[in-house]
C-alpha cells in the first residue's frame, strides 16, 4: 500500500471497520469470465467460506473441490453450502494435504489471496503437475509494493476503495467479514519477481497488475498431441 501518515491509516482502518467488503469477492465475476461455459474437476485453494467454490460448482460436470488450512473457516463453508451441490471441502495444507498423483487432475484450478501463503514457484509447480490438459489456472495474488507504478495504483486504489465500501454498506446494517483462525502475512514477493518466476514455471502466462493491491495470473496447460 502507499505510504501514508499514521493518522491517515488510521482513519482509514476505522472507516473500514465500519464499512467492510470483500476486495477477494470483487474479481469472483473476473474469474468465471476466464473459464470455460462449462468443465470437469474444480479444485479452489484457499476456499475460505467457499463463496467461490459455489459459483464454480454452477458450471462444473463434475466435482468441485475447496480446500482451506483454516479448520474453523470449513466448517463455516460447509454449513453455507446446500448439501445437494457437488462440492466437498477439506481442511488441509494445499502443499501436503491433496494427492499428487495422475488420478488428481483438474480442469480448473483457482487461488484467491493465498499463494503470497504458500513457496510460491513450489506452489504454482504443484498447480501445474495437477492441472489437466488443456485446463486453466486462475491465481489472484498479492505482491508487495516496490515500484512507482504500484504506489500509485495504490494511490488511485485508497479513493476507490472508500467509495466502494460506502455504497456497498450504505443503508444496510454492518456485514462482518468471516473469521478465519489461520494465520496471514503479508506479501514478502514484489511484482517484478512474481512475474519472472511465474513465466520460468508457467511459461506464457498471463500475469497483470491490478486495483486494490492484487496482480492476476492466468494459465492454460497445453493440450498434448
Amino acid at each position: 500500500m502507499t505510504i501514508l501518515p499514521p493518522s491517515v491509516l488510521r482513519a482509514l482502518e476505522r472507516f473500514h471497520a465500519a464499512h467492510p467488503w470483500d476486495h477477494n469477492a470483487r474479481y469472483h465475476p473476473w474469474i468465471m469470465r476466464q473459464l470455460p461455459r462449462r468443465y470437469g474437476r474444480v479444485l479452489d485453494v484457499g476456499c475460505g467460506s467457499g463463496d467461490l467454490v459455489r459459483l464454480l460448482a454452477g458450471r462444473s460436470t463434475s466435482s468441485v473441490l475447496g480446500v482451506d488450512s483454516d479448520p474453523v473457516i470449513v466448517d463455516q463453508a460447509r454449513e453455507l453450502t446446500f448439501p445437494t451441490l457437488p462440492i466437498t471441502f477439506t481442511a488441509a495444507d494445499a502443499m501436503t494435504g491433496l494427492s499428487d498423483g495422475p488420478d488428481s487432475s483438474y480442469d480448473v484450478i483457482t487461488c484467491v489471496a493465498v499463494v503470497h501463503h504458500l513457496p510460491y514457484v513450489d506452489a504454482l509447480a504443484l498447480f501445474r503437475r495437477q492441472l489437466a490438459p488443456g485446463g486453466t489456472l486462475v491465481v489472484v495474488g498479492l505482491a508487495r509494493a516496490e515500484s512507482l507504478v504500484d504506489h500509485l495504483l495504490g494511490s488511485v486504489a485508497i479513493p476507490a476503495n472508500v467509495v466502494i465500501a460506502w455504497v456497498k454498506n450504505r443503508g444496510r446494517p454492518v456485514a462482518r467479514p468471516v473469521a478465519m483462525s489461520a494465520p496471514t502475512r503479508a506479501a514478502e514477493m514484489g511484482f517484478r519477481e512474481v512475474v519472472r518466476e511465474a513465466r520460468r514455471v508457467l511459461p506464457g502466462c498471463r500475469v497483470r497488475r491490478r486495483l486494490f493491491w492484487r496482480y492476476t495470473l492466468v494459465w492454460r496447460q497445453p493440450v498434448r498431441s
